[in-house]
């Protein structure tokens, strides 16, 4: 009886893991790896946001540099299908003299070339992390203003811009201000240049929503706010925005003895 004992433990032992057992150790093993790959995901994407920050504020940097050093701020660089070089050649010449008109101004992308920004792609010009073309838009109003030389420091005295608004949602495409007040994350009259990234969704999520599309169109409303998923009631939203304000600006300038 003994023997007949053990040999059918030993039977059992043999036999292994029942179906049943498998599929439970699968069942674990995939909700582990699940984990660890949501893990992976979330650190790749804090440090995609973290970097794009740190190059939004080195864009920042340089532009007023730019600025110290010529007197006003550059154009935005332009893509028409050259060599970027010359593109933003013809765009930064558009900014110098007393009315410095630019080919593009509330759409245009970082003039890389201009202002020694370096993560570039093959083309030249500036990337965030995710390998998108960082954005900049610069105020137009008054008339070619912070973007002509002579006539910013002829006229710099009690001008601020009018046109750049910076809000924290929008109702309508294409809007020229925020719907309302309390929308506004600024004052008016307050910020002369936005520098900001697409995000890691662009253009990898087709139609872009709303308040992504405000940020691309032609127009001088622009969105910054918190990142929003998919299904989001105000849409899908990852953009970071960065901006320069007219007192920065003029206060660099003083302090380069470039103003008055």
């Amino acid at each position: 009886m003994i023997a007949s004992s053990r040999s059918a433990s030993t039977s059992r032992r043999a036999r292994g893991f029942t179906l049943t057992e498998l599929a439970m150790v699968l069942l674990i093993v995939g909700l582990l790896l699940g984990s660890l790959m949501y893990t992976l995901s979330a650190q790749v994407d804090t440090r995609g946001f973290a970097d794009t920050e740190r190059r939004l504020d080195e864009a920042r940097e340089l532009l007023l540099a730019y600025a110290v050093v010529n007197g006003r701020l550059p154009c935005p660089a332009i893509d028409t299908g050259v060599p970027p070089s010359s593109a933003e050649a013809i765009a930064a010449a558009a900014g110098s003299g007393s009315g410095g008109t630019c080919t593009a101004t509330y759409n245009g992308y970082l003039p890389a070339a201009t202002i020694g920004f370096k993560a570039t792609d093959s083309d030249g010009f500036a990337l965030d992390a995710w390998g998108k073309r960082i954005r900049y838009a610069v105020s137009r109003t008054p008339a070619g203003f912070f973007t002509g030389d002579v006539m910013l420091k002829a006229g710099w005295t009690g001008t601020t811009p009018s046109d750049l608004d910076i809000c924290k949602r929008v109702t309508a495409a294409t809007a020229a201000s925020c719907p309302t007040a309390a929308d506004r994350l600024v004052t008016t009259q307050t910020v002369v240049a936005v520098i900001w990234s697409p995000g890691k969704n662009f253009p990898n999520a087709g139609a872009v929503s709303l308040n992504e599309g405000t940020n691309l169109d032609t127009a001088a409303a622009f969105v910054s706010r918190r990142p929003s998923p998919p299904g989001a009631v105000d849409g899908e939203f990852d953009d970071q925005v960065t901006w320069i304000t007219v007192g920065e600006l003029y206060g660099r300038l003083i302090s380069a003895a470039k103003l008055p």
